[in-house]
């Protein structure tokens, strides 16, 4: 009897006794707590690549750059030129002066065009500020004033990117873009430059809404579609808007 008892005390296991560290898992299923399991490596995987995509979306790479550079000293060319032209249209607004900031338009583009291909974080800011820097350095009525309007400019469809965080290009993105560059646009000419001492405060304000229209279809609906329309021909295909074509339109 007594060797019978001891032997049963032998083979009870020390209920107080842990299992030791990097033991396979108890019957009931418990796992190691400092053992990695497939969910927690996959759940990292994830938020790595997150974090890596999104750094991407901000990071300017080379082709970027030389892009944007590209978009702005040729429209800053275009700038030269509509500034020459404008001289020109002058009496074609003499009956309703403010109606002059319908063509205001061709002074917006840059902006909203270079954001909508850049995708980056201070495309339309960079497309539009150096546009003005290369039309003021071609020769400009309004002399080194353009860099400040292609500051406020660009500020306008710098902010309606931002507001989507860079993530949507679409066509009421674009539009929007263009409307506030137009905006900012006309409020810097009306206002803060006070182009127009001659007019009355109505006159003022409805050509800043008008700069606002043109800046809409203009500097917003053109661009969106001259992006579309480049990326459709394989001309983006290094940058981030290659597929532009193919998003949806809102």
């Amino acid at each position: 009897m007594v060797s019978s008892q001891t032997n049963h005390q032998h083979t009870t296991p020390d209920a107080g006794r842990s299992p030791e560290a990097g033991s396979s898992p108890t019957a009931g299923g418990t796992s190691d707590p400092g053992r990695p399991t497939a969910h927690n490596t996959a759940t990292s995987t994830g938020a790595t690549t997150g974090t890596t995509t999104a750094q991407n979306r901000r990071t300017w790479r080379v082709v970027d750059i030389v892009v944007a550079a590209v978009i702005a000293v040729a429209s800053g060319v275009i700038f030269w030129a509509w500034n020459l032209a404008y001289a020109g249209l002058s009496p074609a607004f003499a009956a309703f002066p403010p109606s002059s900031g319908l063509v205001a338009g061709l002074w917006l583009f840059p902006a909203v065009l270079g954001g909508l291909i850049i995708r980056r974080p201070g495309a339309a800011l960079f497309t539009e500020l150096v546009a003005a820097t290369v039309s003021a350095l071609l020769g400009s009525q309004f002399g080194l004033t353009v860099l400040a309007s292609g500051l406020v400019q660009g500020l306008g469809a710098e902010l309606i990117l931002l507001l989507f965080l860079y993530r949507r290009f679409t066509l009421p993105v674009a539009l929007l873009a263009g409307l506030l560059t137009g905006l900012f646009g006309g409020i810097n000419d009306a206002f803060i430059f006070n182009w127009f001492p001659e007019y009355t405060m109505d006159w003022k304000l409805i050509y800043v809404a008008l700069v606002g229209v043109s800046g809409l279809l203009i500097a917003g609906l053109l661009s969106w579609l001259a992006t579309r329309g480049l990326a459709a021909t394989g001309a983006l295909s290094a940058l981030a808007s290659r597929r532009a074509h193919q998003e949806s339109v809102a």
